[in-house]
């Protein structure tokens, strides 16, 4: 059984953020100070969220609906930031580091018809977004960047430090700058196997 091996003031800490947490969302188990949250009517929390210090849960522009989504009982470690501006899709029992950043948006258009010129400001250029899922029990490691248009497939594993610029299917351990497959687990075997 795992053990926390909090000190009393880390005890007392974590009580007041549970209180906290109930007037940011009931449903959530703790959300740790200090945190920012924008846009928090278009946020779905899902339940049993938890969440460390430091942690950036934003999103921007106006919408018609929720477009921010937890599943039920995703973990989040420190000084995470997800940004959204179309939507981000998060599963049930996700487990994240700490320092991960998701956003489904960038300034300007680098690809294809009608481009950005180095010319215009970056705060100037259009937002360009597409929207992210991270299916159920994804395990993402610390210092992930997860672009604009990915989905992850379930039960996979990102090794730290990795930029997720592609979808990765479900069941496989990917890693690196850019991201890619190193194992897949085999459901016959139920062992993992390098690719």
């Amino acid at each position: 059984m795992r053990k926390s091996n909090y000190s009393f003031g880390e005890i007392l800490y974590n009580i007041l953020c549970v209180l906290g947490t109930k007037l940011i969302n009931k449903d959530a188990r703790l959300i740790r100070a200090p945190i920012t949250i924008r846009g928090k009517k278009y946020i779905d929390f899902g339940i049993g969220l938890t969440t460390g210090k430091n942690c950036q849960i934003e999103v921007n522009g106006e919408h018609l609906k929720c477009c921010l989504k937890f599943g039920s009982n995703v973990n989040i470690g420190h000084n995470v930031r997800i940004q959204c501006a179309e939507k981000i899709t998060i599963g049930s029992n996700v487990l994240m580091g700490s320092r991960i950043t998701i956003i489904d948006n960038s300034h300007g258009s680098y690809t294809g018809e009608n481009q950005d010129a180095p010319v215009v400001p970056p705060n100037e250029r259009i937002l360009k977004a597409a929207p992210i899922e991270i299916s159920d029990n994804v395990w993402i490691g610390d210092g992930v960047v997860i672009q604009q248009g990915v989905h992850i497939g379930a039960g996979s594993i990102i090794s730290a430090n990795s930029v997720v610029t592609k979808d990765i299917p479900k069941a496989v351990i990917a890693g690196g700058m850019p991201c890619r497959i190193i194992k897949k687990y085999n459901f016959n075997s139920k062992k993992w196997e390098r690719v």
